[in-house]
């Protein structure tokens, strides 16, 4: 499967897991767009920090409110 896990990148640089099974992530004015294959769907203020896509593991930053 191609799906992803995507992660928080925590400041002391742990990772916690966000959401599982994302097929789409999508930019937007309001933040950053995550589907999952079971239509769950979340949006965060973030930016990219890393995707590791053999991995199937995407990191985000919070940005700041």
């Amino acid at each position: 499967m191609c799906e992803a896990n995507v992660y928080w990148l925590n400041d002391d640089g742990s990772e916690e897991l966000l959401l599982e099974d994302v097929d789409k992530v999508k930019p937007t004015e309001n933040g950053i767009v995550l589907e999952s294959i079971f239509s769950e769907r979340k949006v965060v203020k973030a930016s990219i920090k890393e995707m590791a896509l053999v991995s199937h593991k995407i990191l985000l930053e919070r940005l700041a409110d």
